[in-house]
């Protein structure tokens, strides 16, 4: 069944959570355009309907009860999409430009995320609250997201007797991914106006087309090309997810993916035979066109998903938190962040991105470039070097980070 309600929650099946995606980011989109600020300050197509529909099924829950349901499978497989039409426009060319900006980045990182659970359980001890607490407002929740927060907040649970710790962490991820999706964009306009920054070369966009007329229409076969290569590298990927796993090493399937997409793109050479009978489609704009959609998509169901009611008994110390996780973030993201990546174009636009790792996630990062480079002009760096950081290293560096603070803290 499509549809059902049972003992309050309304359960909404997969094809309808899709469908429903797809209006919320067309409603999104239509804000966009007709809200000067929302545009002005590059904030995400999806972000926008997004927040505007989990406050609406906020709005049911509060005059009905009713809780909505999503299922939510769909959404993981197009999040495993876009992360492999990045693995796609990837070259070991670009890949060796970005190894310095990179290995800085993921220092200034790792830095943060440190600074990131100091805070965190400062602000705890402040309010008498044990140490764990505090880190469920730091590189658990924030840095880390959802999927962070769920898996250790049960062993923060039975290690610490933090008997709330899913929904400290929980709303701590929620309220981040807000404020990370909010961030990126007025950032990367404000040090691009006060520096005049320009890009050194107009690129052709990673993420989605431009809407100029002069753009040449994509054809159905290219299109299809296009998801045939996705296809390709995620069935590699998914081998590739399963050999690691067999090693020891737990890693999300689309960083695999993302993976699978770097090391096929940059091994077939241009004149491979195919069987569509064309060159392999790295950096064309049917790729761009479903990495747009995919993110957009993805981003707009898990923000219109959020169960904004979950968070209203948990105020207090963890607003407090978020408030000087956000401050920190833009400072560092400003004064540390910008300078270390060279103070240009490309730096901006990893400002953007790191405003979307430090307090909300992955696609959030992504979603947040997107929306800049749309506006201002594309930056192939930003899209290598921000996604390695944040898809890969940062689940590394937390998995070490967050026992070492609990041990010692």
């Amino acid at each position: 069944m499509e549809l059902e309600i049972v003992d309050g929650v309304l359960r909404l099946s997969s094809f309808l959570t899709v469908t429903l995606g797809i209006v919320v980011l067309f409603v999104g989109r239509r804000l966009n355009q007709k809200v000067g600020f929302l545009r002005e300050f590059s904030i995400p197509e999806p972000v926008t309907g997004g927040i505007l529909f989990s406050l609406i099924f906020g709005l049911i829950y509060a005059l009905s009860s009713v809780e909505v349901h999503f299922d939510l499978e769909a959404r993981d497989i197009l999040l495993i999409y876009f992360f492999t039409t990045i693995g796609i426009n990837s070259s070991l060319k670009d890949l060796l430009k970005g190894g310095m900006p990179l290995i800085i980045l993921l220092a200034v990182t790792i830095g943060y995320m440190a600074i990131q659970n100091l805070t965190g359980v400062g602000i705890a001890s402040i309010f008498g609250l044990d140490a764990p607490v505090g880190l469920l407002g730091g590189s658990v929740s924030l840095i880390g997201g959802h999927g962070t927060a769920i898996a250790w907040a049960p062993k923060i649970e039975e290690g610490f007797g933090v008997t709330n710790a899913m929904e400290i962490g929980i709303a701590s991820a929620t309220f981040g991914l807000i404020l990370a999706s909010l961030m990126g964009g007025p950032i990367a306009k404000f040090l691009i106006t006060r520096h005049k920054l320009t890009p050194e070369k107009h690129e052709a966009l990673d993420i989605g087309v431009s809407d100029k007329k002069s753009e040449r229409q994509i054809t159905a076969f290219e299109f299809l090309d296009a998801v045939f290569a996705i296809h390709i590298c995620g069935i590699f990927g998914i081998l590739l997810n399963e050999a690691v796993s067999a090693a020891g090493l737990d890693l999300p399937l689309f960083v695999t993916c993302l993976f699978a997409g770097i090391i096929i793109s940059n091994i077939i050479p241009d004149n491979f035979p195919r069987i569509s009978g064309t060159k392999w489609p790295s950096r064309t704009p049917a790729v761009a066109l479903i990495a747009d959609l995919s993110l957009g998509t993805f981003l707009a169901m898990s923000l219109m998903s959020m169960q904004l009611w979950t968070l209203i008994d948990l105020a207090g110390p963890i607003f407090t938190i978020l408030a000087a996780q956000f401050l920190i973030a833009i400072m560092i993201n400003i004064f540390v962040v910008f300078p270390a990546m060279g103070k240009n174009y490309d730096a901006a636009v990893i400002c953007s991105g790191f405003g979307g790792i430090s307090l909300g996630s992955t696609p959030t990062a992504m979603a947040n470039m997107s929306a800049v480079s749309q506006r201002y002009g594309n930056s192939h760096l930003a899209f290598i070097i921000v996604p390695l950081v944040c898809a890969f290293f940062i689940d590394l560096v937390n998995a070490l980070m967050i026992p070492f603070f609990l041990a010692n803290f």
